[in-house]
């Protein structure tokens, strides 16, 4: 298990919480950042600040190459097959928005499907709602299973000759559950389909190959893996991105301007207006290093033996609700405490300096999938311990005494 010396690479972790020493269990939200990639930043702004492919000066170079140098390693960190195929974007949702807007509303049409699933992140979801109510294609959903993962019988029962899109999250944010993106790719493509994936979840915790999953878009967002916030990035194979067009206008996108018309540059760029995020570039590009030499074998067991710990030691407690698979699930548990709200156990484990999320996680259908209004969720990540789970439960045992009225 990784310990408390990849901790002290976090300075946010040294701190006390409300008298107690933090423990951060909100790493679906957002990570926490390591030094290294705080410093890349810094270095940045302090040495080489300047805008990118427009000066011809050293710091305009210096500030290009860095910037490029960043999505060389996006495109090496998912395998793709070239750098051009990686947009820089704000995030997961910038992301998924673009291939919405300029693939999906090019391509959709009355009479046509777009599948996706019950448990997908809202942003995931209302792109394509917004989507089918402008084309007249159908929305239609995958079911779930009881404990929220899905069967590939049932996708190949939705997915029909007349669907053009499928968009599915790699790992729920909310029940843990691994999808089979892979095969359920494969089953998009033979019916003519093209497949988009919500990596938000899974770049974090596991090596993601997009060749190897064959997927036509892949997004996902520097914040949670040890990036800044405000950077991500959309993958998408070539042949589609070529055919799409771009839906931000400005400076730096465009090839030739006349009084009446205008035309694009080659990928990456149609995508890419204006300024870029340039210093949060260099700190995805810090963060995919910092990744990279811990290894993704080493997160992946971390994380596995994390998740079945926390599992069991929240199993242990009387009235606790866990939603999602036992089995092959991701590093966070969500839950409810019997009939006390999310937000009031959120509240008295704060006070024990234990940090969770509380609320619909941003996935409303799911909840009332679930038959809640909202849970409570704990996620981990490399710099959380056994320990740490131990300071939850400890926590939740006390919430439990507190509300015990709520919960008997």
């Amino acid at each position: 298990m990784m310990g408390s010396h990849i901790r002290s690479l976090f300075p946010i972790l040294e701190q006390q919480m409300n008298g107690h020493p933090l423990v951060y269990l909100d790493s679906a939200a957002t990570s926490q950042k390591p030094i290294q990639v705080i410093e890349a930043m810094k270095y940045y702004y302090e040495n080489d600040n300047s805008n990118v492919h427009r000066g011809v000066h050293s710091l305009g170079t210096r500030a290009t190459d860095a910037y490029e140098g960043a999505r060389e390693k996006v495109s090496t960190f998912i395998n793709s097959e070239s750098p051009v195929q990686i947009i820089f974007t704000r995030g997961t949702t910038t992301a998924i928005n673009l291939v919405a807007s300029s693939y999906g509303r090019s391509v959709c049409g009355p009479g046509d499907e777009i599948v996706i699933t019950p448990m997908e992140h809202h942003s995931n979801l209302i792109p394509w709602q917004q989507v089918a109510k402008a084309t007249g294609a159908t929305l239609k959903y995958i079911p779930l299973q009881p404990d929220g993962t899905i069967q590939l019988s049932d996708v190949e029962a939705t997915i029909t000759a007349r669907t053009k899109i499928v968009a599915m999250t790699h790992v729920s944010n909310v029940l843990g559950v691994i999808n089979p993106i892979k095969e359920i790719a494969a089953i998009a493509h033979r019916n003519g389909a093209k497949m988009v994936v919500d990596g938000a979840q899974s770049t974090p915790h596991m090596k993601v190959d997009v060749q190897d999953l064959d997927c036509d878009f892949y997004a996902f967002s520097g914040h949670k893996m040890c990036g800044p916030t405000g950077i991500g990035a959309l993958y998408g194979k070539k042949s589609l991105l070529d055919q799409m067009e771009p839906i931000e206008f400005g400076g730096e996108m465009i090839d030739y301007v006349e009084l009446q018309s205008s035309t694009w540059k080659e990928l990456p760029f149609k995508f890419e207006g204006g300024t870029p995020i340039i210093a949060g570039a260099i700190g995805l590009g810090a963060a995919i290093d910092f990744l990279n030499e811990i290894g993704f074998d080493e997160i992946v067991k971390h994380d596995r033996e994390l998740a079945a710990y926390a599992y069991n030691r929240l199993s242990e407690i009387e009235q606790l609700v866990i939603y999602g698979p036992k089995a092959n699930r991701a590093s966070l548990i969500t839950f409810n405490l019997g009939d006390v709200h999310p937000h009031d156990v959120s509240t008295v484990l704060d006070a024990e300096g234990v940090a969770i999320r509380a609320g619909h996680h941003c996935c409303q259908p799911l909840m009332r999938w679930l038959q809640v209004s909202a849970t409570a969720r704990a996620s981990f990540y490399l710099y959380n311990t056994e320990e740490d789970i131990d300071r939850l439960v400890g926590s939740l045992l006390k919430a439990k005494e507190y509300f015990g009225h709520a919960i008997r």
